[in-house]
């Protein structure tokens, strides 16, 4: 099995680690009353703030600007407005019906966390409620889960692979 978080660091080059700071994490897992995944932690604290490819953005937590907390309750806020029960969803649209959820929450322990995004309207979402590494990406009404770590999805999405959607392939050769 690869391991894809040191595949990934090569891809991307020499970490800067200009933020990196266990406290401003700490801080942040309090806040949010989950721990953020290993392998996402410490691509954020390699690279981030940083626009990946032209679309991928990752913030991170001890920066004032593009800063991860304040992006993550943004983003929860802003999905947990969405009326999932008035919208006229067809069953491969509706993320509940796609992935047997009972209900669908944001920011709660058993819910989806918005990690990153894009700026063609992409979200990428941690699968809190699992013990097994998993996301779900929110693109265009349409959903996709991948049972993999964020570092073995980055890969894939910085390869080209459909990560986002079908037909979503944002690959571009050369250095990332």
């Amino acid at each position: 099995m690869t391991d894809y978080l040191p595949v990934v660091l090569a891809m991307l080059g020499p970490a800067q680690n200009r933020f990196a700071d266990p406290a401003a994490w700490d801080r942040l897992h309090a806040d949010l009353g989950i721990q953020l995944p290993p392998d996402y932690r410490v691509l954020v604290d390699a690279y981030a703030p940083i626009q990946l490819n032209g679309h991928l953005y990752l913030h991170h937590p001890a920066t004032e600007r593009w800063n991860l907390g304040q992006e993550i309750r943004g983003s929860i806020q802003a999905w947990s407005e969405v009326p999932w029960d008035e919208l006229d969803l067809d069953a491969d649209e509706d993320p509940r019906q796609l992935f047997g959820l009972d209900e669908l929450s944001f920011g709660t322990r058993n819910g989806l966390w918005p990690i990153a995004s894009t700026d063609r309207g992409e979200t990428i979402f941690l699968i809190a409620a699992t013990s097994v590494p998993g996301l779900l990406v929110s693109y265009d009404e349409t959903w996709a889960e991948h049972r993999m770590t964020f570092a073995e999805w980055l890969y894939r999405y910085l390869i080209g692979e459909d990560m986002t959607g079908p037909n979503s392939a944002a690959f571009y050769p050369g250095p990332v």
